[in-house]
């Protein structure tokens, strides 16, 4: 059966067909009230062999961990690809269903690669990093601006340990002190949990082959080579090295 499916976060049509039958419809699946992971479930135990194309999107993991969990198979493709070969030009979510399984159907779906389960957890790793550093970059920023408004501009050394001693001494009006005062506590709380995420990327780069094979480039290091190789996954994916 071949599942042409267009994807929106609380639900997603569908249009199938089943080429040993001659079978064909479409319907719309809710997400919330299970009725979407029911019928897939029912597909499998039917032993029916499925292949579903859907637009690379967001907010899909689960959809597409329900399906490798059933055993089946998925295939992601190219947005701009796909609205490129819409001959309609009213967009609508049935239109689009239709034209998946049109392309499924005509072995012309533009499949791209997809990344495996623990290529995208890597990256939450990495993205969790990378959001928590912004997190302390604002922190210390404002605790940099409280110290100018005083007429104090010590940059970098605001953070040694001089310097923080020196920015807690400052006499500075109720509301001002207490904004100092959890705006410290904030950065306190944050420095040891970048610290255990950098050392977490550092470890994971140490396993990886390509990634130490990047770090030999000056001034590539474990963050920059493991983000890298994750975005790329593999390079046969592309047609050409350019």
């Amino acid at each position: 059966m071949l599942i042409g499916v267009d994807y929106h976060p609380s639900f997603q049509q569908i249009a199938f067909f089943d080429e040993e039958t001659g079978e064909c419809g479409e319907r719309q699946l809710n997400h919330s009230d299970g009725e979407a992971e029911r019928f897939y479930r029912d597909l499998q135990k039917r032993g029916i062999r499925v292949r579903v194309g859907m637009e690379a999107t967001g907010y899909s993991r689960w959809f597409e961990r329900l399906l490798a969990e059933l055993g089946i198979e998925i295939w992601m493709g190219d947005p701009a690809e796909i609205k490129a070969k819409r001959v309609k030009k009213r967009k609508t979510d049935r239109n689009d269903a239709l034209l998946l399984l049109r392309l499924l159907r005509e072995n012309n779906f533009p499949q791209i690669w997809i990344p495996s389960p623990e290529n995208r957890d890597l990256r939450q790793l990495l993205w969790h990093r990378h959001r928590l550093v912004q997190m302390r970059t604002r922190i210390m920023n404002q605790l940099q601006a409280l110290a100018m408004n005083e007429g104090y501009r010590w940059k970098k050394k605001l953070f040694s340990e001089q310097g923080r001693s020196q920015l807690e001494k400052l006499a500075l009006a109720p509301w001002a002190s207490r904004r100092r005062q959890e705006l410290l506590e904030l950065l306190d709380r944050l420095n040891p949990r970048i610290e255990d995420l950098t050392a977490a990327v550092e470890q994971e780069a140490s396993k990886r082959r390509e990634v130490l094979r990047l770090m030999t480039h000056p001034g590539v290091g474990p963050l920059t080579a493991l983000a890298y190789v994750l975005i790329i996954g593999t390079p046969t994916r592309f047609q050409r090295g350019k």
